[in-house]
């Protein structure tokens, strides 16, 4: 006998068509998560609010807000005066012009002087002149031509009492933002104070320039200062509180008038 093969039918690859949802019914069910005991993992939050700050990070922003709720003399008030951007930007642009050496440089200058015989080559450098008791021998000789003081010297009391010796000088003199930033000038960490006291024939006209600009928001502007008081700005909570009891007093005096 001659066997026949048997007909084999071929499986399609292709998938089965789906089943046809029942009439109203959704492809996906709402499984809406539940944030009980137990139930889903609880979503990222901002602790920011709860986390205990290092101490000295507390006490700088409560310093911060004393400073903005009590009243500021206004001694004090004229170093949140600081110089505009622009004047400050091109204030810096001159004294990193006339920076002093490093020590590096100060030690390859003594080297080389000593291998000529003591003799140095050319005259003394022009260069920033910082320090408290420097800039002050400079103003009351009046070599100083201009003088930048920070505002955040911590004690206020190192610097308080330059801009009026400036004034009685005739010096010209500014506030600006950041020991830190005229420390960068003078290869220190930070500097309470610089005085420019002499530059170049080629920068003589940016100095004069700064000159003018710093007179005319400093020194002559004296009498407005001297009388702007600092401060006394409150919360949102407390002016909400004045707002209201204002308010009710007006409603007293309405009701005493009617």
């Amino acid at each position: 006998r001659v066997k026949m093969p048997k007909n084999r039918t071929r499986r399609s690859n292709q998938p089965a068509a789906p089943a046809k949802a029942a009439s109203g019914a959704k492809m996906f069910e709402k499984k809406p998560k539940s944030f009980g005991i137990g139930g889903d993992v609880q979503p990222t939050r901002d602790l920011g609010r709860f986390v205990k700050w290092p101490k000295y990070i507390r006490l700088q922003r409560q310093k911060a807000v004393l400073m903005k709720r009590l009243k500021v003399p206004p001694t004090l008030n004229q170093f949140n005066l600081t110089l505009d951007k622009n004047t400050a930007g091109n204030l810096f642009k001159l004294l990193n012009k006339y920076r002093p050496e490093t020590k590096e440089q100060k030690k390859d200058r003594l080297k080389n002087a000593a291998a000529n015989g003591g003799k140095q080559d050319g005259p003394k450098p022009t260069v920033v002149k910082y320090g408290v008791n420097h800039v002050a021998h400079l103003i009351e000789g009046k070599q100083a031509q201009l003088v930048v003081i920070a505002h955040d010297v911590d004690p206020i009391e190192v610097v308080v009492w330059l801009p009026a010796l400036c004034r009685k000088m005739g010096v010209p003199y500014c506030i600006v933002k950041g020991k830190a930033r005229l420390g960068q000038v003078v290869h220190q960490k930070t500097a309470t104070c610089l005085a420019i006291t002499n530059v170049k024939k080629d920068d003589l006209g940016a100095l004069t320039k700064l000159q003018d600009a710093v007179k005319a928001n400093f020194n002559e502007k004296y009498d407005d200062i001297r009388k702007r008081w600092g401060g006394g700005i409150m919360g949102e909570k407390t002016n909400v509180k004045v707002a209201r009891a204002k308010k009710e007093k007006e409603k007293e005096m309405l009701a005493k008038l009617g």
